[in-house]
């Protein structure tokens, strides 16, 4: 495979990251360094949901399953990048917004909303985004779509019908991506694989998309 592009989806994993709240702030600090110990070693003290993440559907389930047991196949696929950069905060994704690129879906493909919100990175308003209306996910769902990268609830922490529906179904749920609007090439390659975490709820992953 000949690779021509690579966009890098990711956050750099730092101290300045935002942090839903309630969730661990990071602290990345060294542990060891060249001048004292002859190496570099640091601590990586960061929440599972820490940066660009994908949350497992034992994050909202009990019975969901962890993510060290979910099939790679979740976390790559073509992906499907759907405009909604007009989009205000608060305001919902609708089905109006969707309906153009529901031809395109179908299983193994993954749905990048392109909101263009990291603008706001290291603001409030970054937590102020637009989300995904329930409508279009169950719609999405039912043409077999299991994967979906944006942070797709209401803003008011407060309800997650979005995360309630994708979980249900072992799907997945990416947050906190970046540089959607470098990919200007059609039929990306998303890889966003997530370390191998006993049992756990989710995790930071190195997200990218591949033009081939």
């Amino acid at each position: 495979m000949e690779v021509k592009k690579i966009v890098d989806l990711s956050l750099p994993l730092n101290n300045d990251l935002p942090i839903f709240p309630g969730d661990p702030e990071p602290n990345i600090r060294p542990a060891t360094t060249i001048a004292k110990h002859g190496y570099n070693t640091s601590y990586l003290d960061i929440g599972s949901h820490t940066g660009t993440h994908v949350d497992a559907p034992f994050h909202f389930r009990e019975e969901g399953k962890t993510i060290d047991r979910l099939p790679l196949e979740h976390f790559m696929g073509e992906g499907v990048l759907i405009p909604v950069t007009s989009k205000q905060g608060g305001q919902a994704i609708t089905l109006d917004d969707a309906s153009p690129y529901m031809e395109k879906l179908g299983p193994k493909k993954i749905v990048l909303f392109h909101t263009g919100w990291t603008k706001y990175l290291g603001q409030e308003e970054y937590f102020n985004h637009p989300y995904v209306d329930i409508e279009v996910v169950v719609k999405m769902l039912d043409l077999g779509v299991r994967t979906f990268l944006i942070d797709a609830d209401p803003p008011n922490g407060e309800d997650f019908p979005v995360h309630e529906a994708i979980t249900v179904v072992n799907g997945i749920i990416g947050e906190n991506f970046t540089n959607f609007d470098q990919i200007t090439f059609d039929n990306p390659l998303i890889i966003a694989l997530p370390l191998k975490v006993a049992n756990g709820d989710g995790s930071p992953v190195r997200a990218v998309a591949i033009k081939c």
